[in-house]
């Protein structure tokens, strides 16, 4: 966009300050606009600084979609504020009102920063503008918010969360009466009544909400996700847990107690909640460094106490990351499972446990879930990226995303759940602990099985939207002919819709040759993080007399050779 003209700049700023309900943004912007107007056109350092800070805050508006809003905290409709959030819960209020006058909103939140006060502010739009409005009884893990959106009747529900966003960020994820995230058209309608909203003084702001209980929500959601699990199923299990500085713990210890489990031991210095993540650079169980002082905690433990798992959530305990046992000269080791391995497990398990139903995954998941479903002949679904699509799936019972997210109660949350996840792997890795197996051996199972889907991610985190855009564009300008010596059998432009699916922005490549039963490339922008992401697979054969470890090796050099010529391609670095 192009910056607004400097007097423009400063009445949009001064009117936003005039309404601005927060005394924190209200002193960032006095002081902005102090330091814009005090050098009077002499361009001091600070002048100049003042100036691009408030071009930034008030070039465009922070845009409600398909994930909500997420984005950095601050002043100005760019960030995530009050004033946005007052604006996006009248938004919401006025369609919820268009199908049910008297309909009750759930309100739930993480501990970030501000994410009670938004949760208040969402509470006080609803409740003005006639609705009925249900706050969860403090801060808890999103998959609590999507149950009570169910078990409660209520018309719609707000999780105010960033998930695994770095600490300067906030968000706010929106549910719908069935218990799952929006889609289109419905954030396009809900965006459009937010638009309409010509002043916050036109918001009626209410006080009559309710404070739900423990006994209401948490309670009964315990209850449901003990009871996803065989009770007569072994319970000897070991685990080194870290909820990130996030809001799992108190859910997840109190899970495994009822569950029978022997309680995790927790990494102290991640157990309780904290907005500003001291020891992470991003909270996010997936970016390099996140799981270190729980591996460092389970190797304290020593050969004779080591811990069968290692597991973590993110900030909001929707997600879930596994870790296991690698045993080394020095001590044991540890092994982060992909999000992709972690999904076919739980698969596996469910299939033993004669789940029926449709399986479902995203097109940037491994494709193993296929083969699953097929060989137990159970009916499979690919969707877009994100459970908002996974959830809406036909007969849904199971599904995941590569991304540590995986749903193995779609009746009771029709989301992702963290907390439940890993309740089903914990009881899977007893039922094999029991029989003198592992995970590992289980995956090797399936790699025998089914074949060995190796799947990698590029994952680029570029600080400006156009280097994605640039980076898009010059593969559908000069599309591949062959990554990693494979060639590029088939090349797709998800915009324009592929195998029935809605069009998305993003590319796929089918690639075929050098003794791989198949492979794919999957490449689009992150939709809440300034990140390129490309997804790769390779599937190779493997008979009964081959080794294992050869054909990972294999595996990975093919993975690292896509990887760089995609790179490449694309014109960034690799990584």
């Amino acid at each position: 966009m192009t910056p607004p003209p400097a007097t423009d700049l400063l009445s949009r700023a001064r009117t936003w300050l005039a309404e601005d309900p927060d005394p924190d943004t209200r002193a960032e912007l006095t002081a902005l606009l102090a330091a814009a107007e005090c050098g009077e056109g002499e361009g001091s350092e600070d002048e100049a600084r003042a100036w691009s800070a408030l071009a930034e805050r008030f070039n465009g508006t922070l845009r409600f979609g398909t994930a909500g809003l997420r984005g950095e905290m601050g002043a100005g409709p760019t960030r995530m504020n009050r004033a946005v959030v007052l604006r996006a819960a009248a938004g919401i209020a006025a369609r919820v009102r268009l199908e049910d006058p008297n309909g009750l909103v759930v309100i739930g939140y993480d501990a970030r920063h501000k994410s009670a006060a938004f949760a208040r502010d969402t509470a006080a739009a609803v409740t003005g503008a006639g609705l009925r409005a249900a706050l969860l009884p403090g801060p808890l893990p999103t998959p609590v918010l999507a149950f009570a959106v169910r078990r409660l009747g209520a018309a719609a529900g707000v999780m105010v969360t960033a998930s695994h966003n770095p600490a300067r960020d906030n968000g706010y994820k929106v549910y719908w009466r069935d218990g799952a995230q929006i889609v289109p058209p419905l954030d396009a309608a809900i965006a459009a009544e937010i638009d309409a909203i010509a002043s916050l003084r036109d918001i009626p702001l209410g006080d009559s909400w309710t404070s739900l209980t423990a006994e209401q929500t948490v309670e009964p959601y315990l209850a449901r996700a003990v009871a996803t699990l065989d009770p007569a199923t072994p319970r000897d299990l070991a685990v080194v847990y870290t909820p990130l500085h996030g809001v799992g713990r108190d859910t997840l210890l109190p899970a495994f107690a009822r569950a029978g489990f022997p309680a995790p031991l927790v990494v102290a210095a991640q157990a309780d909640p904290d907005p500003d993540f001291p020891t992470l650079g991003f909270p996010n169980p997936e970016e390099p460094g996140a799981m270190d002082l729980a591996f460092a905690a389970a190797s304290a433990l020593g050969h004779e106490r080591a811990p069968d798992l290692v597991l973590a959530n993110d900030p909001d305990a929707d997600r879930l990351a596994v870790a296991v046992p690698l045993p080394t000269a020095a001590g044991p080791g540890w092994r982060m499972l992909h999000g992709d391995e972690v999904g076919a497990l739980l698969a596996a398990h469910l299939v033993a446990r004669q789940a029926r139903g449709a399986f479902a995954t995203t097109i940037v998941s491994s494709s193993l879930l296929s083969r699953i479903a097929a060989a137990a002949g159970l009916p499979y679904a690919e969707t877009l990226t994100g459970f908002k699509w996974i959830s809406r799936a036909p007969g849904l019972r199971y599904g995941y995303e590569e991304a540590l997210g995986y749903c193995t109660d779609p009746d009771a949350v029709r989301d992702k759940d963290g907390i439940t996840a890993a309740l089903a792997i914990a009881e899977l890795a007893t039922v094999l602990k029991a029989s003198g197996r592992t995970l590992a051996d289980l995956l090797d199972d399936l790699a025998l099985t089914h074949g060995l889907h190796a799947t990698s991610q590029l994952s680029v985190r570029l600080p400006e939207l156009k280097q994605i855009t640039a980076a898009l564009d010059r593969l559908r300008e000069q599309p591949p002919t062959a990554l990693g010596g494979l060639r590029v059998e088939r090349a797709e432009d998800l915009e324009r819709g592929a195998d029935g699916l809605p069009p998305t922005d993003g590319l796929r490549y089918r690639l075929a040759g050098g003794q791989v039963d198949s492979a794919r490339v999957v490449v689009r922008p992150s939709g809440t993080e300034p990140k390129l992401k490309c997804y790769l697979e390779v599937v190779l054969p493997v008979g009964s007399g081959d080794r294992l470890d050869d054909a990972r090796t294999r595996a990975d050099e093919l993975l690292a050779a896509i990887t760089r010529d995609l790179a490449e391609a694309a014109g960034i670095p690799p990584q």
